[in-house]
């Protein structure tokens, strides 16, 4: 037996269902001041669409007010990307909407009689997600700090299609999402932590994981991305603390024995790192992928420019087939000059490439050099210096790296912050790159509409690059199970875009379920809206709050 039960606003009608109580409800809503009047000939138990009841609205003006549908096509910022929605998985009739007059009050779009801890704590409404599986419309909520629904969310008591596990009570915070486009928070793997500020920096563009190595403006990290001891470590996980961003620290890998690169892992390392300065060699390369397997940590590399200790077919040749993820796999960056840019053929090789190269345009190759002799603590007055630079910067590979991202054989993106990268541009340099690879080679045929010959979207390709920031990082530094995707039960590290800024300048960062930073107008205001608004630190930026919705991705130190 299923008892049957209404919650309302009001209580006009609470309790059990009762055909017999019909008329006194009836009484007790006229009593109220809501002016029942009985509708003659009332259809009851209707079943299907019924043109007396049904209400149609112009697509415009639903997107206005709900956000784009199924079909829909949005464009993203300034570029010549168009991406189409695939699915809406909200309930048309019964869609979620915040504010006076709206849907999410009590009773309503609100349900009644939910205790918190079956309800929401967060509802981001009717948003446009943008994700390496789809692009589709939805309520996402949030409980905790994890991702609890995607789909459709309100009271089902008066609402269709209300999904378990979303249900909006009394105790669940709103965030308005129509006409905003989600994407999951940014993941730059190739930074040195030459100052602190890099992570305001990096949350504004919408990152909210970095990984790499430092210990501040030390000369070892203004070139490598290392922090070498244990002591280190322990620095950079306790001073990254109050940051909120989820962060991992690769220790430096150059020894051609494993003592040393053990206790950096144990200490806390997401990884080791190789670089040329510190001596890359094939030696080195074999016995820091061999440690690495033993301790299930990834690798990194920026391999022998001036090809002294090996040449890139004896660099290979030291992976022995094992993965590694090496750095500005084109080589402006750093790598074996000229011809660093064919491991990126390599089946064991998960290649990125760091901002300042992306894309390939008019002043890409001159502030290279320069870029590159403070970096790498040369002497301009020094001829072979010099030479080393102008090595390294090439515009025939530059220019093919734009066409391996398209191809999807460079599969991630990063910025090398500071030393010859910016790491408030990783996002913005991904799409730079999208939109130029657009105009220039135009959509792709895996975009092709087979039952039209058209080419209606680019959403294969919108895919493609989000993934270069978001899932293939986190992925190839073991964490894919917490962060880089926009999936249920993942770390709600959300970031929302308007579509005009889409790529440049994000409207909302939500850090572990809460708003860590937002754009924001003058604080003495009587709205929260006059000019300057800018991206400010909100409360789960600030104190205590920041520990909890956070990640230190650190090795098991087996």
């Amino acid at each position: 037996m299923f008892l049957s039960l209404t919650h309302w606003g009001n209580a006009i009608a609470d309790g059990a269902v009762d055909e017999s109580k019909a008329a006194e409800v009836a009484a007790k809503a006229v009593a109220m001041g809501f002016g029942h009047v009985p509708e003659p000939n009332a259809l009851k138990g209707v079943v299907g669409q019924d043109e007396a009841l049904t209400v149609r609205v112009e697509r415009e003006r639903y997107a206005d007010v709900f956000g784009p549908t199924e079909g829909d096509r949005v464009r993203l910022g300034d570029t010549a990307l168009v991406v189409e929605v695939e699915k809406d998985l909200t309930v048309y009739g019964d869609e979620c909407k915040f504010g006076g007059g709206k849907v999410l009050r009590e009773g309503m779009g609100q349900a009644t009689g939910v205790k918190a801890e079956d309800a929401l704590d967060v509802i981001i409404t009717n948003v446009l997600i943008l994700d390496h599986w789809g692009i589709v419309k939805a309520d996402v909520g949030i409980k905790g700090t994890r991702i609890a629904g995607i789909g459709k969310g309100g009271n089902p008591d008066v609402m269709d299609g209300v999904d378990k596990g979303m249900v909006v009570g009394v105790t669940t915070e709103v965030i308005a999402g129509e006409g905003l486009i989600m994407t999951a928070g940014g993941i730059d793997t190739h930074v040195h932590f030459i100052c602190p500020q890099l992570a305001d920096e990096a949350i504004c563009s919408g990152l909210t994981t970095l990984v790499g190595g430092g210990t501040g403006p030390a000369h070892g990290t203004l070139a490598t991305t290392c922090t070498p001891s244990p002591d280190g470590m322990a620095l950079m996980l306790q001073a990254t603390d109050n940051m909120p961003l989820n962060f991992g620290f690769t220790g430096k890998g150059n020894t051609s024995r494993p003592e040393g690169l053990i206790d950096i892992i144990k200490a806390g390392a997401i990884g080791l790192k190789l670089h040329e300065d510190w001596g890359t060699t094939p030696a080195a390369i074999d016995n820091c992928l061999s440690v690495a397997e033993e301790h299930d940590v990834q690798v990194t590399i920026h391999t022998d420019t001036l090809n002294e200790s090996a040449c890139v077919e004896q660099t290979i040749a030291a992976f022995k087939n094992r993965t590694i993820h090496t750095y500005h796999s084109e080589g402006a960056g750093g790598g074996h000059a000229p011809d660093i840019i064919r491991i990126c053929g390599e089946s064991n090789v998960l290649p990125s490439s760091t901002n300042p190269t992306r894309p390939f345009t008019t002043n890409t190759v001159d502030e290279h050099l320069d870029m590159l002799m403070v970096c790498h603590h040369l002497d301009s007055n020094n001829r072979e210096d010099v030479a080393f630079a102008e090595s390294r910067i090439r515009a025939e590979t530059i220019a093919a790296e734009d066409i391996l991202h398209d191809m999807g054989a460079i599969s991630m993106m990063s910025s090398d912050s500071q030393a010859m990268g910016r790491i408030g541009e990783v996002i913005t340099r991904t799409w730079q790159t999208a939109h130029k690879m657009r105009v220039q080679r135009g959509p792709l045929a895996e975009d092709k509409d087979p039952g039209f010959g058209t080419y209606p979207n680019d959403n294969f390709r919108v895919k493609r690059y989000l993934a270069k920031y978001t899932i293939n990082p986190a992925i190839a530094h073991g964490f894919s199970h917490l962060v880089g995707s926009v999936e249920v039960g993942k770390l709600a590290d959300l970031v929302l875009w308007r579509a005009a800024f889409f790529g440049a300048k994000p409207e909302i960062v939500v850090k572990g379920g809460a708003i860590a930073w937002a754009q924001m107008g003058d604080a003495n205001a009587s709205i929260p809206t006059p000019e300057p608004v800018i991206m400010r630190p909100q409360f789960a930026a600030s104190g205590k709050a920041v520990g909890g919705r956070c990640l230190a991705f650190v090795s098991q130190g087996r």
